[in-house]
């Protein structure tokens, strides 16, 4: 562990700032080269660099070669990377200090600017770059270096999303992942420790595994999921959160119907970390790269361009027609340019993948007029979080460079809750986002609710039309849009342009062309792989699709061998399953999958896992226990009970049983053929295939 520094004087940090500023620019320059570039004297330097050596922020290295003036090598470390962007924080706000006190005094004025922590207000924002938390590409890959000795920890998707806009600014005056202290701050009122307005936690979480070996004051490396070094992060904080506490503070809901909640609690680590990370590298994004751009990437454009005002337009779905009459109106009542700034990171599970989705954008653009409309796409993991995340969105937003956030009705909403009733009021993140608007320094456009008018053949929104009970009011819901993709019925030209309509259709066919995945569930000796073989058998007589069976205990003997019947290996085992289906649902063929899976979080994840792709169809094997153990053709329930099979499911081991599967059939004085041509009549009734 390296030692702390003492307690310096304003003259000293700001001497250290230029140190480190210096050394991350010209890693490389001589002792004679920095003195000069700083305003030091050699000696002052050299007491500079062995307090900055001493903290942990400067290592040296001896370097041969022919000019002895440059006999040492100096790189910063990743500590001081983060030591750096903690001072040059306080070095900006001294400065402007000092200016705000000579103005007071040549003038006898405040000159009106604040610190940089307060500069929230909308004429303050006036595109200047904002703070990132990168070094310097020299300086990048001698860290790197450093950082491949250090313990690593494999980000998550989601966790990549959050470290990308980290350390290019989109999450700023974030540091890093949240302190214990910060996350409290936020979770209980939706600000840091500081009193800084901040509404969703970002955090890092672990595994009590890897949380073990993890001290506060140790740097780790952070590396993508090729093993690819994006950062490094020096731990302050460890800790294992509330979380249902969290969930019920940030999402109103200790709920797993909730997206964010179920990922809270059934697929994120127990343990948080907290810290400052440094900036290695930005994620490699291979897709749609001329339409990404950083938040300063989109200030630069801004000021090019000369757009003063912008209205940001936040969507995770494909653009119609209410879209962009919504998105013309809110430019228009601003008087803004406007930047269509989709997400295309993690979205809500069931969602239209962004590949899809970005053409569908890309086909409508010319229906907008350039000189004064651009896209970019935003790589965030929405949390779905509705009031709190259209605050978000709109902090997001402000450090992109936009002076307006237009947010719905409904913003980022998940549906219905474990009652069947929406998480969040249709107006609740409108409310929340105008309570705090000129404290964020962004201004909100309400989102209208648009329809179509038929005599008059317009869009219009609905609390203004003053005649309702004489005109034709047309609207197509999502459900009735998902209905009409999945049917291959008409989707009329008033609500879509023919372009996106093309592409869904291209990402979604009728589901009669489409994969899927029926997975049978239930306990050991139900039925399951008898009416799933039996299935198989009749979707190959049909013919059109070829068909796979994953049986659970073919998987177990090809895919899953090493695999024991711990919680963790039985986890493990139905995620395999659930891949390769989910490859073949993919690419358009049927999967038949019949393990037991036990355990609903597990078949849930699976489910969203598939149904990206096609039809997730759970089948409930409803044999019970009794008659399982009475048929025990494997006398496997016999070595159960005798204590010879630990962690047996039914005996000694929990099942889950299914809540609200797509169908449930009882074997029981029922033969198999009957079984499976229950399935077959249910997959006719969802159009997964044609009737006879």
């Amino acid at each position: 562990m390296t030692m702390s520094p003492a307690k310096i004087t304003s003259e000293q940090e700001d001497q250290m700032f230029r140190l480190l500023r210096q050394l991350d620019l010209e890693p490389d320059a001589s002792q004679r080269v920095m003195s000069v570039a700083i305003g030091v004297s050699l000696g002052r330097l050299n007491a500079l660099i062995k307090q900055a050596t001493d903290a942990g922020w400067v290592k040296i290295t001896d370097r041969n070669g022919p000019d002895k003036r440059a006999r040492h090598s100096y790189a910063i470390t990743a500590r001081g990377a983060g030591e750096k962007n903690r001072l040059t924080t306080q070095f900006l706000n001294r400065k402007l200090a000092e200016y705000d006190a000579l103005h007071g005094e040549l003038t006898g004025t405040a000159s009106g600017l604040s610190p940089l922590s307060n500069r929230t207000k909308l004429m303050q924002n006036d595109l200047a770059p904002i703070p990132e938390l990168f070094v310097s590409y020299e300086s990048a890959q001698k860290l790197k270096i450093e950082a491949g000795n250090l313990t690593s920890h494999d980000l998550t998707p989601r966790q990549i999303c959050d470290l990308e806009l980290l350390m290019n600014g989109g999450f700023n005056p974030l540091k890093g992942f949240l302190s214990e202290e910060d996350y409290n701050g936020v979770v209980e009122n939706l600000r840091l420790a500081d009193g800084t307005l901040w509404p969703i936690p970002i955090t890092l979480d672990v595994s009590e595994d890897f949380a073990k070996g993890i001290e506060a004051g140790q740097d780790i490396a952070l590396r993508d999921q090729e093993g690819v070094i994006l950062a490094t992060m020096t731990i302050t904080d460890k800790w294992e959160p509330n979380k249902a506490r969290e969930a019920e503070k940030v999402f109103g809901a200790d709920d797993d119907k909730h997206p964010a909640v179920n990922y809270l609690h059934n697929q994120a680590g127990k343990i948080y970390l907290g810290g400052p990370v440094t900036g290695i590298q930005q994620p490699v994004h291979y897709d749609f790269r001329g339409r990404r751009d950083t938040p300063n990437e989109l200030r630069a454009y801004f000021r090019k361009m000369g757009w003063r005002k912008v209205v940001a337009f936040q969507t995770r779905n494909p653009l119609h027609r209410a879209h962009q009459e919504l998105t013309f109106r809110a430019a228009r009542e601003s008087q803004a340019n406007l930047l269509i700034h989709p997400v295309v990171g993690l979205t809500k599970p069931g969602d239209v993948d962004h590949f899809t989705r970005v053409r569908c954008y890309e086909a409508v653009l010319d229906k907008y007029p350039q000189s004064t409309t651009s896209m970019s796409l935003l790589n965030l993991a929405m949390r779905m979080a509705g009031p709190r995340e259209a605050v978000w969105h709109g902090l997001i937003r402000k450090n992109h460079g936009c002076t307006h956030f237009i947010v719905g009705r409904d913003h980022a909403g998940p549906g219905n809750n474990k009652d069947g009733v929406d998480f969040y009021g249709p107006y609740e993140a409108q409310d929340l986002f105008r309570e705090h608007q000129e404290e964020m320094g962004i201004k909100m456009v309400d989102f209208k609710h648009m329809v179509w008018v038929a005599e008059r053949a317009q869009y219009e929104a609905m609390d203004e039309i003053k005649d309702k009970d004489d005109v034709t009011i047309l609207n197509i819901s999502g459900t009735e849009l998902r209905r009409r993709l999945s049917e291959g019925l008409d989707i009329p030209e008033w609500f879509s342009f023919p372009e996106v309509v093309k592409e869904l259709r291209r990402t979604k066919p009728p589901r009669s062309n489409q994969g899927f995945t029926v997975f049978f569930t239930g306990f050991s000796g139900s039925g399951k792989s008898t009416i799933a073989n039996a299935l198989m058998v009749k979707l190959m007589e049909m013919g059109g699709r070829p068909v796979t069976l994953l049986d659970g205990d073919i998987v177990r003997k090809n895919l899953s061998s090493e695999l024991g019947f711990s919680k963790e290996h039985r986890d493990l085992n139905i995620r395999r399953i659930g891949y390769v289906a989910s490859e073949i649902t993919k690419n358009g063929g049927i999967a038949i999958c019949a393990p037991i899976a036990p355990y609903a979080t597990t078949r849930r994840a699976v489910r969203e896992d598939i149904e990206d792709f096609g039809a997730f169809i759970e089948v409930h094997v409803a044999t019970s226990i009794e008659e399982c153990e009475r048929r025990d053709r494997k006398g496997l329930y016999k070595l159960a009970r005798e204590g010879k099979i630990k962690e047996f499911t039914g005996i000694s081991d929990p099942y889950d049983v299914p809540v609200e599967p797509e169908l449930r059939v009882e074997t029981e004085g029922t033969d198999v053929d009957n079984c499976a041509h229950q399935v077959i009549l249910k997959l006719e009734s969802m159009g997964l295939i044609a009737g006879n």
